[in-house]
Parts: structure tokens; C-alpha cells; sequence
């Protein structure tokens, strides 16, 4: 049990600090502002994807968040590495930036299993 909890705790770190605290401190540069200009997306859908990459990573840290949110904001995740890559892919083609979020989304799978592992059941 301890194994699955240290397992849960380093990916659940990881996308915490991908997710939710380096957004939440950059999301107003310029490199980021140009980064959702380039993909083509309007610059208040960089706004709201911030704000729920924070949300969502508090609901994944936070022990007292219920499990139902938690798989919602797993699905969440789930969809923004995926479309990430899909976007970096058609703007910029095959490379590292379309890569790197499907690696983030393998940490992400990582700490579902384990989640799924060591939950309470609501």
C-alpha cells in the first residue's frame, strides 16, 4: 500500500507542478501569450484554460476533494495533453512539442492508476 501511494504522490506532484503552479505563474508572459496566438486560439481561451489547470490540480491534491471531481478532473487533463498535441501537431508538425504533452498524459496515466488504487470509496 505504501509503494502505491509513493507511486501516486510523485505523478500527482508532477502534473501539480506542470499543471497547476507553473501556469498559474506564467500564464501572462509574453512567451505564453504567443504560444496560444501561434496554435491559433483566441487569448481568453489561454485565460480559461489556466484557471482550470489550476482548479484542476488543486481537485487532484486536495485529499477532502470527493473522488467523482477527481475523476473529472483527470478526464480533463486527459483531454488537454491530448488536443495539446493534436494542435502542436497540426500547427508545427511531428516533433517535440507535439510529443511532450503525451508524455506529460503517460505521468498523468500513472497517477490515475495509482489513484484508482489507494481511493476511498465515496
Amino acid at each position: 500500500m505504501k509503494k502505491n501511494q509513493i507511486f501516486f504522490w510523485i505523478s500527482t506532484g508532477v502534473i501539480f507542478l506542470f499543471e497547476g503552479v507553473m501556469p498559474a505563474f506564467t500564464s501572462q508572459t509574453e512567451l505564453a501569450k504567443e504560444g496560444i496566438r501561434h496554435l491559433g486560439y483566441p487569448a481568453y481561451f489561454g485565460n480559461a484554460l489556466v484557471v482550470f489547470k489550476v482548479l484542476g490540480a488543486l481537485a487532484l491534491v486536495i485529499p477532502k476533494i470527493p473522488n467523482r471531481l477527481k475523476e473529472w478532473a483527470y478526464a480533463g487533463f486527459a483531454f488537454d495533453f491530448i488536443f495539446a498535441s493534436i494542435s502542436h501537431w497540426a500547427i508545427d508538425g511531428f516533433g517535440f512539442q507535439a510529443m511532450f504533452p503525451l508524455f506529460v498524459f503517460g505521468i498523468l496515466v500513472v497517477s490515475y492508476v495509482f489513484y484508482s488504487k489507494i481511493k476511498i470509496i465515496d
